[in-house]
């Protein structure tokens, strides 16, 4: 899936492909001067966050360097009903934000089109889940104090300004369930300056850092913070743990006794980690990923016209001759041999209108598209969903 997003932030960093995620501190500046403006404006948060419900965690509000009470911007608005429904208050946040304060949005690619095909074709580019949040700070307020995070960021300026300052870790790849709670920030100052409209910032996980306009007078910041949830060799032997169970001898006791052998365990273990290695391990959790949320397709709504696949993984499509075999969202699906080019088409994350979709690869594409809607591995293109797309995002199909 070639994405605008992707596309810039690379040739910004100097990257090419998803290697360097995790690596070192990286930051520079997307040349395609139009295209913040395209992925959000301050203006578009406020409206996503005005037309739900909401609660805390998922939007909170600081001021001051401290976290407001939900009532501070929340409440509960009452339908004729009676049903209490949990809202911005739209009165007291605006009040907030022309005070000078930082809000924050969890996951806006669940609200958003265009956040959520961001976020799909970040996760076919790296191979990773994504989630992206969304971060408003209006005049001189501050905003989180210094911190690391569990996962790898890239960090995207969309509007105003903020300065920021990163340092190296305290301890090499730490986890949120750690040994070690790393709470001591270290002295190695990575960068100190100013992210700009249009500047991107690759945060390795573990690395110290804050933002703040603190002193900056009238202005705002608008910033999306894209975090990869990469696996590791704990989440690999989490993995394995669940497949213990299906052999025997791990299923018994542990016991004083010497009725276990620590040899039998030790040897039927090493023979589970030979038999399922990391490898493994990533390819299971990309095939067996289960779909996203989307729209049902419905025919009393009328015909299915255009497709996008949905999958949080590129669909393996594999071609065996006689017959092609599609791995994703946890189901294997079999086809004949003429419908790989429809395949393919249909799977490459492009949106595909199916008329447009049969003049080039054949009239066997509609058919092929009802079974890749139903096994819910492509979804009905509907307008808000093709909004994704624009402008972003190409159609398979001409």
């Amino acid at each position: 899936m070639e994405h605008r997003l992707i596309t810039a932030m690379e040739a910004a960093l100097g990257w090419k492909g998803s290697g360097p995620l995790g690596g070192d501190f990286a930051r520079g500046t997307i040349d395609d001067a139009a295209l913040p403006q395209r992925i959000l404006t301050p203006n578009r948060l406020l409206d996503l966050a005005m037309r739900r419900s909401l609660s805390n965690p998922q939007f909170r509000c600081f001021q001051n360097g401290e976290e407001l009470h939900p009532n501070a911007y929340l409440t509960d608005e009452v339908t004729l009903r009676g049903q209490s429904l949990r809202m911005v208050n739209t009165h007291r946040l605006g009040t907030l934000l022309r005070q000078g304060a930082t809000l924050v949005l969890d996951q806006v690619n669940t609200f958003d089109p265009t956040m959520e095909i961001t976020c799909q074709a970040l996760q076919w580019w790296s191979r990773e889940r994504v989630q992206v949040n969304a971060y408003l700070t209006t005049n001189d307020a501050s905003g989180f104090r210094l911190h690391w995070d569990d996962h790898d960021v890239l960090i995207v300026q969309l509007a105003g300004e903020k300065q920021w300052e990163v340092r190296g870790p305290s301890r090499t790849a730490p986890l949120y369930r750690d040994a070690d709670r790393s709470d001591q920030p270290s002295n190695d100052i990575v960068w100190s300056g100013t992210m700009r409209t249009g500047d991107v910032m690759h945060i390795p996980r573990g690395y110290w850092h804050q933002a703040t306009r603190n002193g900056n007078g009238p202005g705002k910041s608008l910033h999306m913070t894209f975090g990869f949830a990469k696996r590791t060799g704990v989440s690999w032997l989490s993995w394995l743990a669940d497949w213990s169970s299906e052999h025997e001898i791990f299923r018994h006791d542990l016991d004083r006794t010497g009725h276990t052998s620590t040899q039998a365990l030790t040897e039927a273990a090493l023979e589970l980690v030979r038999r399922r290695t990391p490898a493994d391990f990533l390819t299971a959790r990309e095939q067996e990923a289960p779909v996203p949320r989307h729209v049902p397709f419905l025919d009393i709504f009328g015909p299915l016209e255009a497709v996008a696949c949905i999958t949080h993984f590129p669909p393996q499509v594999t071609d065996h001759g006689d017959t092609v075999e599609v791995t994703a969202a946890g189901k294997k699906l079999t086809f004949r041999a003429k419908a790989l080019p429809a395949l393919r088409l249909l799977l490459s994350g492009h949106p595909a209108h199916l008329t447009q979709a049969a003049a080039q690869v054949g009239a066997e594409v509609e058919q092929v598209a009802h079974i890749l809607v139903q096994e819910e591995l492509c979804a009905t293109l509907t307008p808000e969903l093709s909004s994704g797309y624009t402008g972003l995002v190409t159609n398979a199909a001409p």
